[in-house]
Formats: C-alpha cells, sequence, structure tokens
C-alpha cells in the first residue's frame, strides 16, 4: 500500500454533517469520501498527470 500523508483539517460543523451522510450514502468513511472527492477534482481539473509528473521529479 502506498504511503500516506497525514494532516489536520478543519472543517465547519455543517459541513462535516454532509459530508458524514455522504460518505455513509456511498459505503465510504468520511476519510474515503474527502480522499474520493479530492481526486475526483483532481482529475476533473485535468491535474492528474501533472501531479504524477512532480511526484516523479522530487524522488
Amino acid at each position: 500500500m502506498a504511503d500516506k500523508k497525514n494532516f489536520i483539517l478543519r472543517l465547519d460543523p455543517n459541513i462535516y454533517k454532509i459530508l458524514e451522510k455522504w460518505a455513509a450514502d456511498e459505503f465510504r468513511s468520511v476519510n474515503g469520501q474527502i480522499e474520493y472527492l479530492l481526486n475526483s477534482a483532481i482529475i476533473e481539473a485535468g491535474r492528474k498527470q501533472e501531479t504524477a509528473k512532480n511526484v516523479a521529479k522530487k524522488k
């Protein structure tokens, strides 16, 4: 399994409730839902390949 970066994320309680319900509807944890949404946004923005290239350059 790939290493993952841990960090603190502060959210408005109402946003957290929405994410919690959404995650439950899709059988994910809140963390998994946030990761899924971020990954989808990165792909939609066309930044997925750019991110992979930047990571490869840093290694």
